[in-house]
């Protein structure tokens, strides 16, 4: 019953959800293998480069992506202050209320507010965006096969259709997108943003940096479970020989 335990702990751990899984489109592009820092069982998140996603984020995708499962105090948990968290909610407008008199009202986001939605309703981000419906982003690195190389290879993986490939209107060619055609233009290109730690900005990097983020809002805890799962291990471990030697030690006695 131990050796079973101490399997299934182990399993947990290390069997990882694969990223590079065979998209159910037939003719789909294999998304390009990139090597992500809070991969693996003993990995954790880049900081650096999930602040700097959440820069690309709020410059690039806010506008049609919302993250309505994460709040402002959750922006703590990757590294920034409280004052910085709180300057960054005071930028947004929140509904509020209802007030004395009954009346909804606006006010500058808290760190307890969650993200704003950019669209009143679905019908609004449908109307603004050419009958495409934008998903939310808190757990698209987790919705979609391919997890972060699937996302990646989106983003960078823009171009002009082949000979022969006829567009729908208002569709980019993208092949690692099922059927290749996308509803949403290329987001990024080099330079798209300003870095304020000064990083270079090619589209490359800038699709990373925004794909560490999305990981970190898929699972923000990802790097407490991976602790608990060392933990759990290692406790395992212990257990098992202290019951190793006290059979011995019991059986001993009966021969």
């Amino acid at each position: 019953m131990f050796r079973f335990a101490l399997i299934s702990a182990l399993a947990a751990l290390f069997i990882m959800p694969l990223t590079s899984r065979t998209l159910a489109a037939g003719d789909v592009t294999k998304p390009i293998e990139v090597e992500w820092q809070h991969g693996g069982p003993f990995g954790t998140f880049d900081r650096a480069a999930v602040q700097r996603g959440l820069q690309v984020y709020r410059d690039v995708c806010s506008g049609c992506h919302g993250l309505k499962y994460i709040a402002f105090r959750n922006l703590l948990e990757i590294g920034l202050s409280e004052d910085q968290a709180k300057i960054i909610a005071a930028e947004y407008t929140v509904i509020d209320g209802p007030d004395d008199e009954g009346e909804m009202f606006e006010r500058p986001g808290k760190l307890f507010d969650y993200m704003p939605e950019p669209f009143d309703n679905e019908k609004a981000a449908r109307a603004s965006n050419n009958g495409a419906f934008p998903p939310d982003l808190s757990l698209i690195v987790k919705a979609r096969k391919g997890g972060e190389n699937y996302i990646y290879s989106i983003l960078v993986g823009y171009m002009e259709p082949p000979d022969g490939v006829t567009l729908a209107e208002g569709m980019a060619y993208n092949p690692y997108f099922p059927n290749h055609q996308i509803a949403m233009g290329p987001p990024i290109d080099d330079e798209a943003v300003e870095y304020v730690d000064g990083t270079k900005n090619t589209k490359e990097q800038i699709a990373r940096d925004v794909v560490n983020f999305l990981a970190w809002t898929a699972e923000p805890s990802l790097e407490a479970r991976k602790r608990m799962g060392v933990k759990v291990i290692l406790f395992l471990i212990v257990l098992t020989v202290v019951l190793y030697g006290v059979k011995r030690k019991v059986w001993a006695k009966m021969h």
